[in-house]
């Protein structure tokens, strides 16, 4: 009898765990072999998905997080395989071994990525040294340890063998000239969090890098405290009744490129509690005719700018720039909310920083939410 219980107790164990195992391969679905739910993917990202097998395989899809596929036609599909797993990856999938300690950036916003994870010596080569600011990655670059590639489109091969990268992350909708890279095997890894219309979503673009280089709870650890301070700030706003309006951009060329309202900007500024005066416009941005911004954004409450002038930029310069830019109500007014990136690491950082710009952005429009002391990281009005 007693015996009988025992082979009871067991069996039911043995339900309970075949139960939630199911649960577990349904929650996440099957790829090959059974998934393990053992990294948590991206909530607010589009670009890219995470699926985890045994042995610590991950199974990374790329996308353009805007579906635009005149321009983007092609995804990547990349299978992250540790170091001391020997496997077969799944037809379909470029295999990458895990974690990496040398690598190529392209762009400021792929650099925030290791700037943030505290991984700055994986980074091996940079395009250049423009607006940036970080004081460690300019001294390696001065060392030799970081090696300038030259621009996209213009690449030097030779640098780049010489910097010895295992993989060179890349932006696929930019000028490119990645054809003779593939030339040399380097794996090239896409990354897209650019493309991401929503703040937050650029920023989890951090646990992204964090697989290639083995650095997953502190990307997953970082996120959190980013997106608890984004969304504890964007509650709080939404309780305001009063919504300034606001409009970004200058002329450059004939031209004043606006950013439409699913821009990711539209979207900060809603966050922060303003009406962006192009939210009805479906894209992320368009070039406009001044006649026509200036009949949109006349009688706007806010102006933003973000620019590379050099020495202190004013409204002078401003309306030096353009003498029509003093009809604008927030010019009138000084309501012009403004950005050095020759003075601010803005590309360098904010990538990873929505919650500041959000907070910087809320300062502006609803000062009565923010502390008296605050301090901004990116914006503030022009003086």
């Amino acid at each position: 009898m007693k015996r009988n219980k025992v082979l009871l107790f067991c069996a039911l164990c043995a339900a309970v765990v075949a139960f939630w195992s199911c649960k577990q391969n349904t929650k996440t679905g099957e790829v090959g072999n059974v998934v393990v739910d053992t990294l948590q993917g991206p909530k607010y990202a589009k670009g890219y998905t995470v699926k985890n097998l045994p042995d610590g395989v991950r199974l990374v899809d790329v996308a353009d997080p805007q579906k635009d596929k005149d321009r983007m036609p092609a995804s990547y599909h990349f299978a992250l395989v540790p170091k001391d797993v020997d496997t077969q990856v799944p037809e379909g999938y470029t295999e990458v071994k895990v974690p990496i300690d040398r690598t190529i950036v392209m762009t400021m916003l792929q650099l925030s990525n290791f700037t943030a994870l505290d991984a700055q010596d994986v980074v091996k080569g940079i395009t250049g040294t423009k607006n940036l600011f970080d004081k460690g990655i300019l001294q390696r670059v001065k060392k030799g340890e970081i090696i300038k590639i030259g621009m996209e489109g213009n690449f030097d091969p030779e640098l780049i063998l010489a910097a010895h990268p295992q993989v060179i992350f890349i932006s696929p909708f930019k000028r490119g000239g990645y054809d003779a890279i593939k030339e040399t095997g380097i794996t090239l890894i896409p990354h897209m969090g650019y493309k991401e219309l929503d703040p937050l979503g650029q920023a989890e673009w951090i646990k992204y890098i964090a697989m290639f280089i083995g650095k997953e709870k502190e990307a997953d650890q970082l996120f959190t405290e980013i997106e608890k301070r984004y969304l504890d700030l964007k509650e709080k706003v939404a309780k305001t009744t009063t919504r300034p309006t606001v409009f970004s951009g200058e002329m450059h060329g004939g031209n004043w490129f606006a950013v439409g309202g699913k821009n990711y900007l539209a979207q900060i500024f809603r966050d922060a509690g303003a009406d962006y005066v192009l939210k009805d416009d479906n894209t992320g941005g368009v070039p406009i005719e001044y006649e026509k911004m200036y009949a949109t954004a006349a009688n706007a409450d806010y102006w933003r700018i973000l620019n590379s002038f050099p020495g202190d930029f004013s409204y002078d310069a401003l309306k030096a720039s353009e003498p029509r830019n003093a009809l604008f109500k927030a010019f009138k007014e000084r309501h012009v909310i403004y950005c050095n990136m020759k003075q601010t690491p803005y590309y360098e950082i904010s990538p990873v920083k929505p919650d500041a710009v959000l907070a910087d952005l809320v300062a502006i429009f609803h000062p009565e939410l923010m502390p008296e002391d605050y301090q901004p990281v990116f914006y503030q009005l022009l003086k």
